[in-house]
């Protein structure tokens, strides 16, 4: 089954055919401005929220700065916990261990928890490709599987279709599929199929929220119980993460997940919390005979290495940056063509894929400061995004190099211009004399303006520079007061 691939590269036209689209914008409008007022009730004491960020924030900031060292501990608790733990440095390397731990079982079955790192590996297709069956349990990864797409939302991966929609697929590709419109039918349906593919599933694979080095135990956040029954029924279970999301103690948990759940779907707390801490042991009934736990660098570590960029890792998946966004609400998810849109994406992408393929993705932004103001873990986005703007145009001479793909969207005229700009800024008589001298001029030239004016009415050049205005407004009032003095004297 092919999917549907959208690529950053192509960010410009996709958002325009997004904004073309009526209905996936009322889709998102109206999803947004639920989202929104969910989490500003979920968060009605200012005072508490700032306090909980605060406190988030150092939490992640505390873990990140001990990295390598909470890795290690937790590889050690967990192997210690009966769980074998797998490294892989990129997505080539991880999509073959998980092939190799499914084939070695001679596995042909596999349902898969909502994870946002296995689609960032492609998975589901490297696993089609060797034959064997993926099945996504998480309700709206199920709806985007059924329509060949990708995920739209990190934490509501259908939210771009409306009930109308998923009926038809379901007309589509479900036997025996009784239409309607009813969403608690919608998802009875769904649930009666996936149930059917949990008891017929050789291996179980989801993500990983929270890795607890203290313990080695493994954190998975749900609504649905696909979680639990994804992590429990089959018996080989592999867990996928990426490095970032270890965490130092099991006190380190709660209050990441509180202000989580809020801030991604505006609940005090979701119907399930998982903590997986190794494989079924005598003489316990249920649980995975194996368990397995892949940690996935695949940028993280050149991230890492940059003290500014190490922000990104912060991260705990929440989405509210995406929900309050004025670009993501109005061209969808699709349109980045990254596996992580939105604010977030635009941040962690150049990353994964480097600046050379998302260098537009790092403009997508009025830098409205929406994104940081909700983030839970306080993360800079807007100023991340100037300092990756900035590395996308920094000359090949000047390059701090540690961005794959950096200066890839350099250009000798506009690094030029901006040199003369800044040798004019700082030599004001030159500066006067140019702008003078421009503005009795300019009005005979042409002045294309690309895009600027497609949606907007073209500006009118001033008649005089703004020293000239201030000169002569200052001549002006000497003039009117010496007339005053005049006539007193008089």
């Amino acid at each position: 089954m092919s999917v549907q691939h959208y690529q950053a590269s192509q960010f410009k036209q996709q958002a325009s055919d997004a904004l073309a689209d009526p209905q996936l914008r009322s889709n998102f409008r109206g999803a947004m401005d639920y989202l929104q007022q969910k989490r500003k009730v979920a968060f009605s004491d200012e005072q508490e929220l700032a306090q909980l960020r605060e406190h988030a924030e150092n939490i992640r900031q505390r873990c990140l700065s001990k990295l390598p060292q909470l890795l290690e501990q937790l590889e050690k608790n967990c192997q210690a916990n009966g769980i074998q733990v797998h490294w892989a440095e990129d997505a080539s390397q991880a999509q073959q261990l998980i092939a190799e731990l499914i084939q070695q079982k001679g596995a042909s079955k596999v349902v898969k928890g909502k994870s946002m790192v296995t689609e960032e590996i492609e998975l589901n297709q490297h696993l089609e490709n060797l034959g064997i069956e993926c099945v996504e349990s998480d309700m709206g990864e199920y709806i985007v599987q059924l329509a060949k797409e990708t995920p739209s939302h990190i934490i509501m991966p259908a939210i771009h279709k409306n009930k109308q929609q998923v009926a038809d697929l379901f007309q589509e590709h479900i036997k025996g599929f009784d239409y309607t419109l009813s969403v608690d039918k919608l998802i009875q349906t769904g649930r009666e199929v996936l149930r059917t593919k949990f008891k017929q599933a050789d291996v179980g694979i989801s993500g990983v929220n929270f890795a607890v080095a203290e313990t080695g135990t493994l954190c998975l956040v749900e609504n649905e119980g696909n979680g639990r029954m994804t992590t429990t029924v089959p018996p080989l279970h592999i867990a996928v993460t990426g490095i970032e999301k270890v965490v130092e103690f099991l006190s380190d948990v709660p209050p990441l997940f509180s202000i989580l759940t809020r801030s991604a779907t505006g609940q005090q707390i979701t119907t399930y919390f998982n903590m997986i801490s190794g494989p079924r042991r005598a003489p316990e009934r249920d649980g995975p005979s194996e368990v397995h736990l892949v940690l996935l660098d695949n940028g993280r570590s050149q991230a890492y290495a940059d003290e500014a960029l190490r922000k990104t890792l912060q991260c705990i998946r929440c989405g509210a940056c995406m929900n309050h966004c004025p670009v993501y609400t109005r061209v969808g998810g699709h349109a980045y063509g990254t596996t992580y849109p939105g604010p977030i994406g635009k941040i962690i992408s150049p990353h994964l894929q480097g600046l050379e393929q998302t260098s537009d993705l790092v403009t997508a932004s009025s830098l409205c400061g929406a994104c940081e103001e909700v983030c839970p873990v306080k993360i800079p986005i807007p100023s991340l995004l100037q300092r990756l703007r900035h590395d996308a145009k920094l000359p090949a001479a000047k390059q701090a190099a540690s961005l794959k793909g950096q200066a890839s969207a350099a250009s000798s005229l506009e690094h030029n211009a901006w040199r003369a700009w800044a040798w004019l800024s700082t030599h004001p008589r030159f500066y006067n004399w140019v702008m003078a001298v421009g503005v009795k001029f300019a009005k005979y030239l042409p002045m294309p303006m690309g895009e600027w004016t497609r949606c907007r009415s073209k500006p009118e050049l001033a008649e005089q520079t703004f020293h000239q205005k201030m000169k002569q407004r200052a001549a002006k009032q000497a003039s009117e007061s010496l007339a005053t003095i005049k006539k007193g004297a008089s």
